[in-house]
């Protein structure tokens, strides 16, 4: 912490959502293996930023943990990890991890260099800088756990950083008790009762209101889809910007009365895995080739993974070379596959394609009334593709 005339500087990071522990299945192989080394390696990113950064302390906004119930090694790897940072770590608990009775953070809070915001009480790291948790004492909190950290503070000289969890509006029809109090938590800047508000819950970054002063930092490593616009969906979703950490520094007069705080934030990459959502139209040899040579060009294959929802109408032979690409394709990549929800290709023979095999008989009609029904039957249409795709294995 810098100390000029009249004036506090504090850098530190921010950070969340590690959710360390977390599965995902369509990781299959080593590849999941893969992304639990990459998950813990980006908390040692987290160090080495911190150190060329000369960042004081890191804090974690919640979901350190993706449930109270890990796996000994799991735990043990993480906060070994976590313990052997250059600068202090403070833990946030958060919906996947509350500090209920039988929460890792009892185990946590007994390493060196790892400290719990386990109430909200302020946590003097100077005597210019505090540090306010929210923390989640329940899995589904009945109130604004930001707002109710605010209630008994006043505006100060010193440097507040707070620290929470959760949403500032509700999804669809949700009814959600815990909001968190946007205004009030812009109030509360504007009067110098606090000067940062660190956020965890979504895993995108994301500035929130008007002050510039209330983020997601995201999640360190990206762990949902992000639904690409130029692959089919009406604008890009889902977790569309993580695996970052922020720096944040602040700078604030230490005279009365209280001024408000000046807040920096610069957003860093350090995640490695890409999680894509692709939806692309397929209805010819060179819609085939485009979405085929579009997955050839990811950088990094084994670490990412690619969900497809297949739409549109092929013809047999151009539905079986977009399964050979595919199937040459898919060791590759972290994972690859095609979504269960995927509205499917339509199969749409072409003149002369069922000419061209050398089937008859019973074969044959049965061939043509599964391709009759293929269009509103995903079973009749896996079945004449399989019937077509042994049929043209024969003749090899």
């Amino acid at each position: 912490m810098n100390h000029a005339s009249k004036e506090c500087t504090v850098r530190f990071l921010h950070t969340s959502d590690f959710q360390l522990g977390m599965h995902r299945r369509f990781l299959g192989g080593d590849a999941g293996a893969r992304f639990e080394e990459s998950r813990l390696l980006a908390i040692e990113k987290l160090g080495a930023l911190a150190e060329r950064e000369c960042c004081d302390f890191i804090v974690v906004a919640g979901d350190i943990f993706d449930d109270n119930s890990l796996e000994q090694r799991t735990l043990d790897r993480a906060l070994e990890t976590m313990q052997s940072l250059p600068v202090p770590i403070y833990l946030l608990p958060g919906n996947h991890d509350p500090l209920v009775a039988d929460s890792i953070f009892f185990r946590a809070r007994q390493r060196p260099n790892i400290h719990v915001l386990d109430d909200t009480d302020p946590r003097v790291i100077s005597d210019e800088v505090e540090i306010i948790g929210a923390p989640f004492l329940v899995k589904r909190p009945d109130h604004d756990l930001v707002s109710a950290a605010l209630a008994n503070l006043e505006p100060t000289s010193r440097i507040r950083v707070m620290v929470g969890h959760g949403q500032v509006e509700s999804y669809g029809d949700e009814i959600k008790p815990d909001l968190i109090d946007l205004q009030r938590v812009e109030s509360a800047l504007e009067a110098g009762t606090i000067d940062y508000l660190a956020l965890g819950d979504t895993h995108s970054t994301s500035s929130l209101g008007e002050s510039g002063r209330v983020w997601f930092s995201g999640a360190p490593e990206t762990t949902d889809f992000h639904r690409l616009a130029e692959w089919g969906f009406d604008v890009d979703g889902g977790e569309v910007d993580s695996g970052n950490v922020l720096v944040v520094t602040v700078k604030k007069s230490t005279e009365q009365p209280v001024m408000q705080a000046q807040v920096s934030v610069d957003k860093h990459a350090i995640g490695q895995w890409q999680f894509h959502a692709l939806q692309p139209e397929l209805d010819d040899a060179a819609t085939v080739d485009a979405f085929v040579d579009y997955l050839r060009n990811y950088d990094n294959k084994r670490r990412t993974v690619v969900k497809y929802y297949l739409r549109g109408a092929l013809s047999l032979t151009d539905t079986m070379r977009l399964e050979r690409e595919l199937e040459a394709l898919r060791p590759s990549f972290g994972a690859l596959y095609e979504s269960a929800s995927s509205p499917g290709l339509d199969l749409q023979p072409e003149t002369g394609e069922l000419e061209s095999l050398d089937v008859s008989g019973y074969a044959r009609a049965a061939l043509e009334e599964l391709l009759g029904d293929a269009d509103h039957d995903t079973v009749a249409r896996d079945s004449a593709h399989l019937l077509f795709r042994l049929t043209k294995e024969a003749r090899r």
